[in-house]
């Protein structure tokens, strides 16, 4: 297990590489209150009707706290992780394959999405999958005034004019992915942008170190 450095306005995390003695790759990461398991599978023989030839498909499931998986903001959040994953994985050496990531929420207690995003990029870690980047979740709020937060709770997501969350790469800090919920001004989107940006380099650091522990105990 490791901790985040605090002081960059995150909470803390902690994370398990490979709890999961199944999958080709697990993580569990706990990020504030919030926690997510996840677990990767492949690259593995893919449906005919799925198959790519130039590449692998890659599917993502998420799996809610509690009920069943497929409401409509699941569906909207698998999409939005696939894409980010699609993004930074190197699939056209694994044409004709799947890679299926599954994600099962553990506590939601805010940031659910950045939350997912860690889990999954470290689950890809896990499995030693070969990625063109690493990639990260931060979610930012805007408050009434315009100030903004980094990795809200619930609470605080609730009570903000605007949510918004990013997937960043591990490379030049680029925006693979952003999805708002509320108003904010072009201008504020920019600063949203240029904290998460500032924030990802305590997360990619936490990467790091989690794999640096995981292999120096053996």
């Amino acid at each position: 297990m490791g901790s985040e450095p605090g002081g960059c306005g995150l909470r803390r995390f902690s994370c398990e590489l490979g709890p999961l003695g199944r999958p080709d790759g697990s993580a569990a990461l706990l990020q504030g209150d919030t926690s997510v398991l996840a677990g990767l599978y492949g690259p593995a023989e893919v449906k005919v009707s799925k198959e790519l030839y130039d590449k692998a498909t890659v599917e993502v499931l998420l799996k809610p706290k509690v009920g069943l998986p497929g409401k409509c903001l699941e569906k909207n959040r698998e999409q939005l992780i696939r894409k980010t994953c699609e993004a930074a994985l190197l699939g056209a050496l694994h044409p004709r394959t799947s890679i299926t990531i599954v994600l099962q929420v553990i506590s939601d207690a805010g940031s659910l999405l950045a939350c997912c995003l860690n889990a999954a990029c470290m689950g890809l870690m896990d499995a030693g999958l070969p990625m063109k980047s690493l990639f990260c979740g931060v979610t930012c709020t805007l408050d009434a005034t315009g100030a903004i937060g980094l990795d809200p709770t619930a609470k605080q997501e609730k009570e903000a004019r605007a949510v918004v969350t990013f997937a960043i790469s591990s490379v030049e800090r680029q925006v693979l992915m952003s999805t708002t919920k509320g108003t904010c001004s072009v201008e504020e989107l920019q600063q949203c942008i240029a904290a998460a940006q500032r924030a990802s380099g305590a997360i990619f650091q936490f990467y790091r170190d989690s794999v640096r522990r995981k292999y120096s105990k053996t």
